[in-house]
């Protein structure tokens, strides 16, 4: 894996929506292959005006709603700044759960601003990496070097903040997303400091070196009329502490709908062996893995397996064993998952599109490149040339959302069009993302405030308690009608 820089980041954004929240702000260093700081770039946004934050991402961040997202650069400069940093030769794009989370939040943000939403994957020698489920293996396989925190009731932590008191990383506010970087570096080079691990390591994340690991690591567990099934260990955070965030799986093939995606059966369901030909969604967990992603699949060597809590040692054992006695149903489960195709959204918003509509003609990648170049004369006279209503709609909404002169000028009824659907007179009506989940209105955002002043489980400070006053009177002013624009 050539590395050419690491280039770590955090973000902090108006709330949890990939297609329909956005950056409010960005911050990254960037280092030499030895993790040595060569160049930190910090970017603050100003809040669109179609966007609603998130009352419980603004009482975890802090940023004001007033002053904080009053300056700063428009989202159209701040994403297309952080697309040209991403993309530069050589650049490795990490943090901490940003293949969880950041990276894909970013994909869709270059998506509605016209950059290409992939290359920072591949092209040009860059790639992308995340220390969450390095941490999570590193916790179990290599955990010298480093405090793990546990709770009252002995479970561990891999949260960055918790780490980062139970190890000095570094002092500031966490949800400060340059904070968040530096404790994020620093624990990098307590990881770097096994080397051979580290190195290592960096495999995982590279698709060639990944694969090949794989296929050469992972035995034959079993053959079928289906094809050969390898037996490993899946490992990510989200198995959990008590599993030691593994899991037993096996190989069922790729996807035939989704070609980079290949098939992992997990082997400690409880529920497994109640699998009949009509249940199989409903009593069956499989693992999507794309080479150089995670999940980190390890070969089942002792050192791995052992790792394993004798409750999902047992039910693996068991479940393979039903398995082979009932190889029909196992034909079932692994036909159902490699034909499977993620159900199309109606009325999908443009936004959210960038799924199901699938990869731009080179038409139109080579319009949005113009688009960038162009002065906003030239911009507005390109939207007729875009060949398709979607893209021509996403150009159009770049526009108005990023220069109040057009929302307010030539694009003002387009604009107020939109806004209408932001703000949809009917709750039954709102905008969909390509979960088939609804955007935040304005009458959704005021229910989330109330939920959070009512709850018991949520203890707010002052600030908290201005912050949300605050958006209570921002949603309230700025659309106080279905219709505001």
């Amino acid at each position: 894996m050539e590395i050419g820089s690491f280039l770590f980041y955090d973000l902090e954004t108006s709330g949890l929506s990939k297609s329909f929240d956005q950056v409010l702000q960005f911050a990254a260093i960037r280092t030499d292959p030895a993790l040595n700081p060569v160049e930190r770039m910090e970017i603050r946004f100003q809040l669109r005006p179609d966007v609603i934050p998130s009352p419980f991402a603004t009482i975890t961040h802090r940023i004001d709603i007033k002053t904080g997202l009053a300056e700063g650069v428009t989202e159209l400069e701040g994403i297309r700044r952080i697309h040209d940093a991403m993309n530069q030769p050589g650049t490795i794009s990490l943090g901490y759960n940003t293949l969880g989370f950041d990276d894909t939040f970013l994909r869709f943000s270059f998506h509605r601003n016209l950059l290409t939403p992939y290359t920072h994957q591949y092209a040009s020698g860059c790639g992308r990496m995340d220390l969450l489920p390095v941490t999570a293996l590193y916790r179990f396989q290599a955990s010298d070097g480093l405090n793990w925190p546990v709770d009252a009731d002995g479970k561990g932590s891999l949260k960055l903040e918790d780490l980062n008191v139970a190890n000095r990383l570094f002092s500031g506010r966490s949800h400060d997303a340059m904070v968040d970087v530096e404790i994020t570096l620093a624990l990098a080079r307590k990881l770097r400091e096994n080397r051979a691990v580290w190195e290592y390591m960096l495999g995982y994340f590279d698709k060639k070196t990944d694969k090949a690991r794989v296929d050469k690591q992972l035995p034959v567990h079993w053959e079928t009329a289906a094809g050969m099934h390898p037996l490993g260990v899946a490992v990510a955070p989200t198995f959990g502490f008590e599993q030691g965030y593994r899991t037993p799986v096996l190989g069922i093939g790729t996807s035939r709908a989704y070609k980079n995606q290949t098939l992992w059966l997990r082997l400690d369901t409880d529920v497994l062996q109640e699998t009949s030909p009509e249940s199989v969604p409903d009593t069956t967990r499989v693992i999507r893995k794309r080479f150089g992603e995670p999940p980190i699949l390890l070969p089942p060597y002792d050192r791995y397996w052992s790792k394993l809590n004798p409750q999902q040692t047992a039910r693996c054992t068991a479940n393979l064993d039903w398995l082979k006695t009932h190889a029909d149903v196992f034909y079932d489960i692994v036909s159902y998952y490699r034909e499977f195709r993620y159900p199309e959204i109606p009325n999908l918003d443009p936004d959210a599109a960038l799924y199901q509509n699938g990869f731009l003609s080179k038409e139109e990648d080579q319009l949005n490149r113009q688009f960038h170049k162009s002065t906003t004369e030239e911009k507005l006279a390109l939207l007729s040339r875009y060949p398709r209503p979607y893209t021509r709609e996403l150009a159009t909404r770049a526009l108005f959302r990023n220069d109040k002169g057009l929302a307010e000028g030539v694009l003002a009824d387009a604009y107020t069009a939109y806004m209408k659907r932001v703000n949809p007179d009917e709750a039954t009506d709102p905008l969909v993302d390509y979960r088939g989940d609804h955007r935040r209105t304005p009458a959704t955002a005021m229910d989330e405030i109330d939920a959070v002043l009512a709850s018991d489980d949520v203890a707010l400070d002052d600030e908290q308690m201005r912050l949300l006053e605050e958006l209570s009177d921002y949603v309230q002013e700025r659309f106080s009608e279905p219709t505001a624009g």
